[in-house]
């Protein structure tokens, strides 16, 4: 009975601790959603990926390699780069600069992770505007999409801000480890190369729009629902009220003009597609998209840019958001929350081991 006491009142402690912490959390979400500026201020990150790799391989060799052997290699990497600085230098001095044959070719790698409002295409709009003025000839830029779809209208502009790539003859790539459908997928054919990892998901040329209707909830306990519009077409299926046939194939029609023109898109982007074929609303994998024309490769986007290490400089661009207050608190709360949850768990665990 002692340790059914002393487990209860552990589990009560515990459930009052997380209820506190929620209505906190709720409480600066409310506040933070009330003094929320248009834009929060935030800065560029880039990382060279040369280093990073390099770094990478040291260690290895570091753990693997003979001692006499590693050390050796130094040497020769050291004296290598040396002999290249030098002989960098020389062209320098003879041509006044840098010409662009000296000048080694950049990769720029985005990153894209789309929700259903597509999210992140503020973020994509900074990088793209801090990478382009720093392009060159013989450059590319790697986008790596990571989306099931969401709006339309969301998902349009984050295709138009891919497009200022293209606007400006820059080549890109657009790569697809996990799922590019629907919206993704209307990003990803703006590119003049798409690679996809071999079970991506890719496809979903399709529209989609689906929402209940509680009218006869409502008639059931006699409640009363006013829709008052003006324009006969300003308000075709709705929540509460009772929806119409009419109205029905209105909206239905809407959908179909929403996909039609979602296939004249991916048309002009893909020329050589048989979007007739393919805009069915139906998924593919990679092998699969493959085959459809969807992609033009099966390669992952980490192969892509190991690819490019040996004689490209490769830069990962990202733009961070700079957290307010309100949002360090909620991610303080939210950590805490996990912690509180694990040690519950652990304690359960605990409690049923002995």
């Amino acid at each position: 009975m002692e340790f059914i006491y002393e487990y209860g009142l552990f589990l009560a402690q515990a459930v009052t601790f997380v209820a506190a912490i929620l209505i906190v959390a709720a409480g600066l979400v409310s506040i933070g959603h009330r003094h929320k500026m248009e834009q929060h201020e935030g800065h560029i990150e880039v990382r060279h990926l040369n280093d990073r790799y390099r770094h990478i391989r040291d260690t290895i060799e570091a753990a693997v390699a003979d001692p006499d052997t590693r050390k050796a290699q130094r040497k020769a990497d050291k004296k290598a780069e040396k002999t290249k600085a030098k002989q960098a230098k020389k062209q320098r001095r003879k041509a006044g600069a840098e010409s662009a044959q000296d000048r080694r070719k950049r990769l720029y790698v985005l990153s894209f992770d789309g929700d259903i409002k597509a999210s992140a295409t503020d973020n994509l709009r900074e990088e793209i505007s801090a990478v382009l003025p720093q392009i060159q000839a013989g450059d590319e830029i790697l986008v790596k999409v990571e989306s099931s779809g969401g709006l339309v209208h969301s998902y349009g502009l984050a295709a138009s801000q891919l497009q200022r790539i293209s606007s400006a003859r820059v080549p890109l790539v657009i790569a697809v480890d996990k799922v590019a459908a629907s919206g993704g997928y209307m990003m990803a054919c703006v590119a003049d190369r798409i690679i996809a990892a071999p079970f991506a998901v890719l496809g979903s040329i399709g529209v989609l729009a689906q929402l209940p209707n509680f009218h006869r909830l409502l008639q059931k306990h006699d409640i009363d629902f006013e829709l008052l519009t003006a324009g006969e077409y300003k308000r075709t299926l709705t929540l509460f009220g009772e929806n119409t046939e009419k109205g029905r194939e209105k909206f239905i029609e809407e959908l179909e003009q929403t996909h039609e023109l979602f296939k004249t898109f991916v048309s002009a982007n893909r020329p050589s597609l048989d979007v007739a074929k393919v805009a069915t609303g139906e998924v593919w994998y990679g092998q699969q998209a493959l085959t459809e024309g969807l992609v033009d490769e099966l390669q992952t986007s980490d192969a892509f840019i190991q690819g490019r290490l040996a004689d490209w400089d490769v830069y990962e661009v990202r733009f961070e958001h700079k957290k307010n207050w309100q949002e360090k608190l909620g991610m303080a709360a939210e950590g805490a929350l996990e912690k509180t949850f694990l040690r519950i768990w652990q304690t359960g665990r605990e409690r049923n081991t002995y």
